[in-house]
């Protein structure tokens, strides 16, 4: 069962007239210089472990340096400690190069519960710009790291931050010509990370739901491959229906009211869409050709696919209110999994050209592809909240051409920052996808 998070936002304690024009990164630039983030040594209350307010520190510290916005000052150079409460001496922490000066103070509540205070402060404009309280219990620490995290992000960039989630994702571990795959689910930093499927059945293709309660997925339980659910509260598990036929790549619609499906029928694999409530299923492509890869834009009003109905594998979208379906890809190679993002500014894609596979995006038009990387084998490109970041995985041959090392990473939308998530040794990654932020 997911910890709950209280969160009452503070009142700003000072207000000081700003000297200077209030900061902002501009995250769509390229090559910015990163802000200057100097975060203070947590206060701790009676009854608080000085470790679990160095740990929050440290991931704080770790969600902020992973996004390439920021630079963290080194500890040694910060010039005072400022209690909390206490006006900062502005000139001090400017001359360490510090833009936006954070203090924290962690106290015990009743009940086994933590509560977590921080401010945030613009040093140039000498003034206040953030200012939270959070409760949790203690099992749910690193969640109070998060969501202070994603304050800080989200009050510097104003866009979404994405550091309260997870990515569920199929884990490979094994010999290489006996690899057992089992589906499991981690934060989005790899920590925690814990199976949600057994060793005895083969899984794919995992998809959150929009209210993070069920992930849907391939199952091949008793060699049926047929989707199922997994309620993430219970660990129930259904299968979702009886179709005719194989099926598989499944992904809730954005109000998780339908899911979208491939189906194969008579050698011929078409998109249909699942009603939930009515237990309905309905064709959505036509012809002869093989249709997969369903992605709902964030109004559900639009659906992107890959289909070879042109003659070789390219990205499509379908009007789901006209019927009219539109070939947007027209690159050389092939085109397959497309992903929309939450803005529905992007679509994401894996591309296969020259031998290399790709994974890039481009606008809803099929224009202005860019590539974020590439390798022997990638796929699998998945939206972080906010739209900033894509998680895609990359599998890996060694100088003999025989093991293969399958990696989760994460790259933002300017094809910069490429960092691997660190997986349990042993433990290769493959189809991962990002969560909406945690209820």
């Amino acid at each position: 069962m997911r910890k709950k998070i209280l969160v009452w936002i503070l009142g700003v304690f000072y207000f000081v007239a700003p000297a200077c024009a209030e900061l902002k990164v501009d995250i769509v630039a390229g090559a910015v210089e990163p802000v200057s983030v100097a975060i203070q040594k947590f206060e701790v209350g009676p009854h608080v472990r000085s470790r679990d307010a160095a740990m929050l520190r440290d991931v704080v510290d770790a969600d902020l340096k992973s996004t390439g916005l920021f630079r963290i000052v080194d500890r040694k150079a910060l010039p005072e400690y400022v209690e909390m409460g206490q006006m900062p001496n502005f000139k001090l922490w400017s001359a360490v190069r510090a833009q936006v000066l954070v203090q924290a103070k962690l106290t015990a509540e009743p009940d086994d519960m933590y509560r977590l205070e921080f401010y945030v402060w613009d040093v140039a404009a000498a003034e206040q710009i953030e200012a939270q309280s959070l409760v949790a219990s203690k099992k749910s620490l690193r969640r109070l790291a998060h969501i202070m995290a994603d304050a800080i992000y989200e009050r510097l960039t104003g866009e979404t931050g994405y550091f309260d989630t997870q990515i569920i994702f199929i884990t490979e571990t094994g010999p290489i010509g006996g690899r057992v795959k089992r589906m499991a689910i981690m934060d989005q930093d790899g920590y925690g990370m814990r199976y949600l499927s057994d060793k005895n059945t083969f899984v794919m293709s995992p998809q959150f739901s929009p209210n993070m309660h069920t992930v849907v997925f391939l199952s091949y339980r008793d060699n049926d491959p047929m989707i199922w659910t997994l309620d993430l509260d219970t660990g129930e598990q259904r299968r979702l229906g009886q179709f005719g036929g194989m099926n598989f790549s499944p992904q809730f619609s954005p109000d998780g009211s339908r899911i979208a499906l491939s189906l194969v029928k008579k050698g011929v694999t078409h998109i249909y869409e699942y009603d939930i409530e009515s237990q309905t299923l309905r064709r959505l492509t036509s012809g002869g050709t093989i249709n997969t890869s369903p992605s709902y834009s964030p109004d559900g009003k639009k659906l992107a696919y890959n289909s070879n109905r042109s003659g070789s594998q390219q990205i499509h979208v379908l009007d789901l209110e006209t019927g009219e379906q539109q070939r947007i890809t027209y690159g050389a190679g092939r085109y397959a999994t497309p992903a929309w993002s939450p803005d529905g500014q992007f679509i994401a894609f894996t591309k296969i050209a020259d031998d290399t596979f790709f994974v890039g995006i481009m606008n809803p038009a099929g224009r202005n592809e860019k590539i974020l990387a590439g390798g022997w084998f990638m796929e699998g490109p998945s939206w972080a909240p906010g739209s900033r970041r894509i998680v895609y995985y990359e599998t890996e041959k060694d100088d003999d051409d025989i093991e293969r090392h399958s990696h989760i990473r994460s790259v933002d939308i300017m094809g910069q920052n490429i960092y691997d998530i660190k997986l349990p040794d042993g433990v290769h990654g493959m189809e991962p996808t990002w969560s909406p932020r945690l209820p």
